[in-house]
């Protein structure tokens, strides 16, 4: 059985920053890059707010100098997904695609959290061509067009009212024939003037071109049909967080992300830290993402010398 010193799961920003420190700290870190190499990053198009970036980057170019980053520095990184992993007790045992067995003296999860889709076809076909999950990451690009969100809860209705600052018109579209959201997010939402609440409506298709989204075609509950123009589609109806192959063995709270000690990354498991946002639900953003793959590699770092 091959042993390491740290075992890294899960390659987004936080993978690779950890990467990157752990690496320098002389760790000799393995990192396994997941089911979606990079993360979900790689799924977007241009990015403009991340530091040292004056002119934008795409996610997978991004990722790609991470991860080049990392390597640079020694990082081993390597494709595979983990199966199974024993963390009850030292050194943590994990099985990589069901076949390679690894022992490590610590642990770092970084896995991540997937937004959820309405599961259309055509949502798919334009994802990162208009359709997106993430209003503070890529509403930039709808500036003064009109733009639709999917949601009907606190975070659609935050994210609506932050399009509406920089978008023409937003249509807030809402299965329900009302918000579950909060009673200040619900004032917000009604007293702002350029967005729609179109209630009962569920989304039927996502139209576009070779260009991106030109529309989306809606069907009220009494099954009447309308179509909006709009050149965004955010999808704001919660995110999974990448916890199932953990089997229960981390303290998670109600929403399955794993809890860690505040302040710091460390999870119920000594030995064990979690970065990214497999256990931020509320920020989600690249370089929030980042720093916490900073902390969990010091904290690593800090706890193996102390061993």
């Amino acid at each position: 059985m091959e042993k390491v010193k740290v075992l890294i799961i899960g390659s987004g920003p936080a993978g690779f920053t950890a990467a990157i420190y752990t690496s320098r700290a002389n760790l000799s870190p393995v990192l396994y890059e997941g089911i979606e190499p990079g993360g979900q990053l790689t799924t977007t198009t241009e990015i403009e707010n991340f530091p040292g970036y004056p002119e934008g980057i795409t996610g997978t170019a991004m990722m790609e100098d991470l991860r080049k980053q990392a390597l640079r520095f020694g990082a081993d990184v390597r494709r595979g997904i983990i199966t199974d992993i024993d963390l009850s007790k030292r050194p943590f045992k994990a099985v990589i695609d069901h076949e390679h067995e690894i022992e490590a003296e610590a642990v770092i999860v970084s896995t991540g959290a997937s937004a959820k889709y309405l599961g259309l076809e055509s949502e798919a076909k334009y994802r990162g061509m208009g359709v997106s999950a993430c209003a503070t990451c890529d509403g930039f690009f709808y500036r003064k067009k009109d733009v639709a969100v999917v949601g009907g809860g606190d975070t659609a209705c935050e994210e609506a009212t932050y399009l509406a600052s920089i978008c023409k018109k937003v249509y807030l579209i809402v299965r329900k024939n009302y918000l579950r959201a909060s009673k200040a997010m619900q004032e917000r939402v009604f007293n702002t003037p350029n967005i729609e609440v179109l209630f009962e409506h569920n989304t039927k298709e996502v139209l576009g071109d070779e260009y991106g989204v030109t529309g989306v075609r809606l069907v009220h509950t009494s099954g009447e049909e309308r179509t909006i123009e709009v050149m965004g589609f955010f999808l704001a109806i919660g995110h999974n967080p990448n916890t199932e192959f953990l089997k229960g063995q981390l303290e998670l709270d109600e929403q399955k992300y794993i809890k860690v000690v505040p302040g710091t990354s460390k999870t119920s498991v000594e030995g064990v830290f979690a970065a990214g946002d497999v256990k931020d639900p509320h920020y989600r953003q690249a370089i929030t993402a980042a720093g916490s793959g900073c902390i969990a590699a010091l904290d690593c770092e800090r706890w193996l010398l102390a061993q």
